[in-house]
């Protein structure tokens, strides 16, 4: 029975972050279209004795707060009507995620196409792909052994050990929870693996504690050693009080990123938006502690009444990727939005984030969250994504086989397929290049030590996972 049930919490969650992109167009939000836009606007927003939404061309600016104040204003000499009276401000907020959502997919028509073949052509350079190896599940997160041997984990709780075709499962590895979106989550090795042999896992956890009746759960992180073939000198973390704990099987969040003797890693709210906004809660956070588990006494909330002084940062929905950028040190991050509103941030020292105050998305039914995407003591994302790509991994380019890229950060995405090539430039992006599409899911990507990208690709019901290498065409 409990397997059943985790198969129907499974296919419930199905529809939400991961598949948000597929419901762009659809929901409440459409029906205030058909209502009050269509019959000038077209069905498919491409026109009719209105102007085109598609087209990206705007008569009075093309910024958020510009089609805001088109809609609610309206345009007299244009014989268009102000919807002030009829659509509240967060109704009028969803009609610009809407309009949003339609402008990628008529812009993506053809860009499928452009990426497919055996040898594809992408930002100044030419890939091929080649398989190295499979999961019999979903596969979530990859490191590399020194030698050439990878990890990678296995949602349902496998960590599979790959050495050239030869794979073998990691006996004696925690216990996991798999419930949702939770299971085995993330492995890194310790910078200094070399010396001291240390490997980190993240997983969901029970630990004996529930919600409202039903079995709770959080996400967990611990530190081991494997020893022919074992999961061996476990040590644990980080694990939060039961009090904390929820039932939902969302937004478990994680990655690792180590600086310098610290570790940093996130957990995203648990399907408790409103938890990420307090510091005596663990959900909608990224922590920083010492890599042995300690609490840094240099934390921003270590002083602060009740905070958990673990925290480095807050207002997060749910963090998919981290990794620090190599000419600067600075730390980013993926983050899943709603229904849009996929955020990749930069991510400081004691700042709010903002969720869900703040967000460029909706609810997945096509209903308003909020009508602000500002407000003055919460962050900007420094990209966000509308609709959603449902973005997963990140990590900086280190490489040089695509020297064009080295020191670009990759940004996989799960709904939308898309291997994304972001430009950074003094804290900001300045340009965002799909390289890779309709291939799979991308839950990783990684910079490989022989300069070659490796990418988790999912597919198919129920998942099977792939271990791909994206490698110079020539």
């Amino acid at each position: 029975m409990r397997h059943l049930t985790g198969i129907l919490i499974f296919l419930l969650l199905l529809p939400l972050a991961a598949d948000a992109q597929n419901r762009s167009g659809e929901g409440d939000v459409r029906e205030l279209y058909d209502q009050n836009c269509a019959g000038c606007h077209g069905d498919d927003l491409g026109g009719g004795s209105g102007s085109s939404l598609v087209d990206d061309e705007w008569i009075n600016g093309d910024s958020d707060e510009a089609i805001a104040t088109a809609i609610r204003d309206g345009n007299p000499d244009m014989g268009m009507p102000g919807f002030a009276g009829m659509l509240d401000e967060k109704q009028i907020r969803s009609m610009v995620i809407l309009i949003r959502e339609m402008n990628v997919k008529n812009r993506q028509a053809g860009l499928q196409q452009r990426l497919e073949g055996d040898v594809v052509a992408a930002a100044g350079e030419r890939y091929r792909l080649e398989e190295i190896g499979r999961g019999e599940g979903l596969l979530w997160s990859i490191d590399f052994m020194p030698g050439g041997a990878l990890l990678v984990t296995q949602r349902d709780g496998v960590l599979w050990h790959f050495d050239g075709e030869k794979r073998t499962a990691v006996e004696g590895t925690p216990e996991v929870w798999q419930h949702g979106q939770g299971g085995l989550l993330e492995v890194a090795l310790h910078p200094d693996f070399a010396d001291n042999g240390w490997v980190y896992l993240s997983y969901s956890e029970n630990t004996g504690a529930t919600e409202n009746g039903k079995e709770a759960g959080m996400t967990t992180v611990v530190r081991g050693r494997i020893v022919d073939g074992r999961w061996t000198d476990q040590e644990r973390l980080f694990r939060a009080d039961g009090e904390h704990h929820t039932s939902s099987g969302a937004h478990y969040g994680s990655r690792f990123v180590f600086d310098d003797g610290y570790l940093f890693f996130g957990i995203g709210d648990r399907g408790r938006m409103d938890r990420s906004q307090d510091l005596d809660r663990p959900t909608g956070k990224i922590f920083r502690l010492h890599d042995d588990g300690r609490v840094p006494a240099d934390n921003p909330f270590v002083d602060t009444p009740d905070a958990l002084p673990g925290i480095w940062s807050y207002g997060h929905r749910n963090p998919q990727g981290m990794d620090l950028e190599p000419a600067t040190g600075l730390l980013w991050e993926s983050e899943h939005g709603p229904r849009g509103g996929d955020e990749i941030n930069l991510v400081e020292k004691g700042l709010n984030y903002g969720w869900p105050v703040i967000t460029y998305g909706m609810n997945y039914n096509g209903t308003p969250i909020t009508e602000e995407t500002h407000r003055e003591g919460m962050e900007q994302p420094r990209l966000h994504w509308t609709p959603s790509i449902a973005v997963a991994g990140i990590d900086f380019y280190a490489g040089d086989a695509f020297s064009s890229w080295t020191g670009k950060l990759l940004a996989g995405g799960m709904a939308s397929e898309e291997l994304h090539l972001l430009t950074i430039e003094d804290g900001e992006v300045t340009a965002d290049e799909v390289i890779l599409k309709g291939r799979g899911r991308i839950r990783d990507v990684a910079s490989g030590p022989d300069g070659n990208i490796y990418l988790l690709l999912n597919d198919g019901t129920p998942r099977v996972g792939r271990v791909v290498r994206m490698m110079p065409a020539d």
